[in-house]
């Protein structure tokens, strides 16, 4: 097998016939595959047995290549949203080789063969559409708010990856060639759906480009939101500076809450100790669902259960303001400084003992190392810190 094409889909059943249609016959003469993998809840799915059952490709004069394989693998839970499908496919992939697109035909799959060619060259280990460079085109974003925010976005990528990105004019694309070989497929941790960005931002690769013009979706409505453009930032922030910053942002976040809470309730006329009892109660509860949803996210499915989860960090919270509560009361009555600002000072000073506590033990993996607690505790650290990125 010479190539493998991978189309990650959720709900695109009136564009796979002519996807399908239009990839038979650009890659003509090719020993390649398509894989979809199927996140739908419409019949997609359906739709995508029944062209693959017709195995098409139209013949041209003197052509006897045979039809081109169609795969469907349909994911029941959508691990890692687009970005965890196009994982799913590379593992599945009978090609080392293989074409990363969407299912709407914006990523026109006449340009396949220009990205295999262009990999065929042998100096690069993957090969990126871009929209951005010269004869590239960006005309079927929806509208020029969505031009705009994809050429921010990309703007704001490029600068904060400039060692690893320098010389990719779209790493926001979603049509590219991979060498499967040249990736850590295991250290993937996709969010959402810049799984070139993934790729690309955790390791070190050799990178070319064509041009391709990004066209008007074929049939059915844009994927776009909030929700992705929340997601990309999250991503971008977890790949530039680690789990802890993250961490970090969502503690920022809940110190300011736990902060504005405790001072409504004082101005209300509660006295400070069962306010501050109160705005930490409710920030713990919140700052675990936002840990849930952003910072642990890929360690989940190794950890405990999410009840067993909540109760070991509800726990260690509820004990760590046990221990903290006395301590603003100390700050308040022997140094006479605001209680706002003791509550903060102890706020800051419970990160880094939370973050240890919940990376070692709240979403510890069921079955355990071999490692020496205090090694495990050096190289978790260490390894949430700094990586990944290309500091």
């Amino acid at each position: 097998m010479e190539l493998s094409i991978i189309v990650p889909t959720y709900n695109e059943a009136p564009n796979v016939a002519e996807l399908v249609r239009r990839t038979a016959n650009a890659v003509r003469g090719i020993e390649a595959e398509m894989i979809f993998v199927d996140d739908s809840t419409d019949d997609t799915p359906q739709v995508i047995a029944e062209v693959a059952a017709r195995t098409p490709r139209e013949q041209g004069p003197g052509d006897g290549s045979g039809s081109l394989p169609v795969r469907l693998i349909h994911r029941d839970a959508a691990v890692g949203g687009l970005g965890g499908a196009v994982v799913v496919g590379l593992k599945a992939a009978a090609s080392d080789v293989c074409v990363v697109m969407d299912g709407d035909l914006q990523h026109p799959p006449e340009d396949i063969v220009a990205l295999k060619n262009r990999f065929s060259v042998g100096d690069a280990d993957v090969v990126v559409a871009s929209r951005y460079m010269d004869h590239g085109s960006a005309r079927g974003l929806a509208d020029r708010t969505r031009v705009w925010v994809s050429r921010l976005s990309t703007m704001l990528t490029r600068a904060m990856f400039p060692i690893r990105l320098r010389g990719v004019s779209d790493p926001m694309t979603g049509f590219f060639l991979v060498d499967r070989r040249r990736i850590d497929l295991a250290g993937l941790h996709p969010r959402g759906f810049k799984i070139l960005l993934e790729m690309l931002a955790r390791k070190s690769l050799r990178t070319a480009e064509i041009p391709f013009e990004f066209a008007d979706r074929f049939a059915g409505q844009s994927k776009a939101s909030l929700r992705q453009g929340i997601n990309f930032l999250v991503q971008l922030t977890a790949l530039r500076f680690g789990k802890m910053s993250l961490f970090a942002a969502i503690g920022a976040f809940g110190a300011v809450a736990n902060l504005v809470i405790m001072w409504a309730l004082i101005r209300l006329g509660m006295n400070y100790i069962p306010a501050a009892i109160i705005g930490a109660e409710v920030t713990i509860i919140g700052n675990f669902l936002l840990q849930e949803r952003f910072v642990f996210q890929d360690m989940r499915s190794d950890a405990s259960g999410v009840w067993s989860r909540f109760a070991k960090s509800f726990a260690f919270n509820n004990v760590e303001a046990v221990v903290r509560i006395p301590m603003i009361a100390l700050l308040v009555n022997t140094w006479h400084i605001s209680s706002v600002i003791a509550a903060g000072i102890t706020l800051a000073v419970a990160f880094v003992v939370r973050f240890m506590f919940h990376s070692l033990v709240v979403y510890a993996p069921r079955s355990g190392g071999k490692r020496s607690p205090a090694r495990e505790l050096v190289d978790e650290i260490d390894a949430q810190a700094v990586s990944p990125g290309e500091l």
